[in-house]
């Protein structure tokens, strides 16, 4: 076959697609048994090497201008021809599956995120974690596991770490060696490279649900009863400040995600996000993200200043994607002046600790604020905190539904309306329990009668 046939093809090497050194897992791997690729016992793959050479060789026949003017559908068919005739040419062994399966290889080097892209498209996953070339963990079901899934070497990760960050505008090299970004599909990535990253260039991406996820559902996974679920829906409904708390991976913006689908729609909301990821379903939502700094450390918009704008925005609900920094004071401020029902997520171990977190978050304002002027304030700003866990068995489920109640002295009242009690196992390693429940009268009791929702709220409670 000649090259004039073959539009996308020439003689110059496009080197961004890596060295050409053998790639240890693919879908070639997987779909080659055992005459064209073998597990070892360290789960890797290893490719025979006259494949790898006839990968090597479709390289060099790629012409950068050409590839990037195809239809990714297209572009495969193209690639699968020439790969049929390098393999005629060369002698090379390979029915028709082995060479689509080395073709969709190449276009996801080129177009996707190379050996990452079969992991994006298993919706069984939902966590991937790459930790240097060779090492590759998914988490399935609550439980990590390792997957057979290697990059040809530093420099091969590393382009695809650069191109994720550069499709948000970003970039990450080793004089900015730390990213947050996101995929196309909304998934949050975070990238680490040498030299802060000892092992090789480190990924960790939370992949992004296709289907959103109700209360429903998480009453059917077991992350919460039905009478919760009401509870929540009503707290959500008349506009309670709610802080959702948790561990990393345990479900904050999922759970945040559920309570959101209560909002009127009528209603604008305002969310600030480091990486845009919420699933707001509302049709008045401004997005807003933060900006990291330039070379030069100019340019950087901080979660504080967007809170700031937000409020500048006429905004009836603030929503905040997570809570790290001195924007906790700005937090309670709009929370406490008119922007009732605004929510946000915070890394803590219980409910309790969540606020002292937010305390802590307060002082960093350097607003000059005194201990008990701070907790005063967190009292009147927030209403609920619910807390979330991912737990022993994989599951993720909410431990603590949390009022403030008050405060006394220097001592916040909580009241825990909900709150798990593990009580066993079954056979299978699941999980059981039961939940405590509190039904004194609630602070916010004339917030459910103003919205006409305390029968509801009192018979949520009598029905757990």
């Amino acid at each position: 076959m000649s090259d004039g046939n073959l539009p996308v093809f020439g003689r110059r090497r496009v080197e961004s697609f890596g060295n050409g050194a053998p790639v240890a897992q693919s879908p070639l791997a997987a779909a080659s048994g055992q005459q064209d690729a073998h597990f070892r016992g360290d789960n890797t793959v290893t490719i025979r090497p006259e494949v790898a050479e006839l990968r090597n060789l479709c390289l060099a026949r790629m012409d950068a201008t050409a590839v990037a003017s195809l239809a990714p559908e297209r572009l495969l068919n193209e690639v699968e021809r020439l790969i049929s005739d390098l393999a005629t040419d060369k002698r090379v062994q390979m029915n028709a599956r082995e060479q689509r399966a080395l073709a969709t290889e190449l276009v996801d080097d080129m177009l996707g995120l190379g050996p990452l892209e079969p992991l994006l498209l298993d919706e069984s996953i939902s966590d991937i974690m790459v930790n240097g070339p060779e090492h590759t963990f998914v988490e399935r079901g609550g439980k990590v596991v390792q997957v057979p899934v290697r990059f040809r070497d530093w420099g091969h990760l590393t382009n695809i770490c650069q191109r994720i960050a550069a499709s948000v505008g970003r970039r990450v090299d080793e004089s900015s060696p730390m990213c947050d970004a996101r995929l196309k599909d909304g998934s949050r990535v975070n990238i680490i490279l040498p030299p802060l990253a000892i092992d090789g260039p480190s990924i960790s991406i939370r992949k992004f649900s296709k289907k959103p996820i109700d209360f429903e559902k998480l009453i059917a996974f077991g992350s919460l009863t039905a009478p919760m679920a009401r509870v929540l829906e009503i707290a959500a409904r008349c506009r309670l400040n709610i802080i959702v708390s948790g561990g990393t991976g345990s479900g904050k913006t999922t759970m945040m995600n559920a309570l959101s689908r209560f909002i009127d729609p009528s209603e604008r909301i305002v969310t600030v996000e480091d990486a845009a990821e919420l699933q707001l379903q509302q049709p008045h939502v401004v997005r807003l993200e933060t900006r990291p700094p330039s070379l030069e450390g100019k340019g950087e918009i901080t979660a504080r200043d967007l809170v700031r704008n937000a409020l500048r925005m006429r905004p009836d609900r603030i929503i905040i994607g997570e809570v790290r920094g001195a924007e906790a004071f700005d937090m309670l401020q709009a929370m406490n002046t008119g922007h009732d029902g605004s929510m946000s997520t915070i890394h803590a171990n219980n409910t309790r600790d969540a606020l002292s977190r937010v305390e802590n978050m307060v002082q960093m304002s350097s607003m000059g604020l005194t201990p008990r002027a701070i907790r005063q304030q967190v009292v009147s700003s927030v209403n609920l905190i619910v807390q979330v866990e991912r737990q022993r068995d994989g599951g993720r489920r909410v431990t603590q539904v949390t009022e403030i109640a008050g405060i006394e002295g220097e001592t916040q009242l909580l009241n825990d309306i909900f709150k798990l009690e593990i009580t066993g196992e079954t056979a299978t390693g699941r999980l059981t329990g039961r939940y405590e429940v509190s039904r004194i009268r609630s602070t916010f009791t004339e917030r459910l009668q103003y919205y006409g929702l305390e029968r509801a709220w009192m018979n949520a409670l009598e029905d757990s």
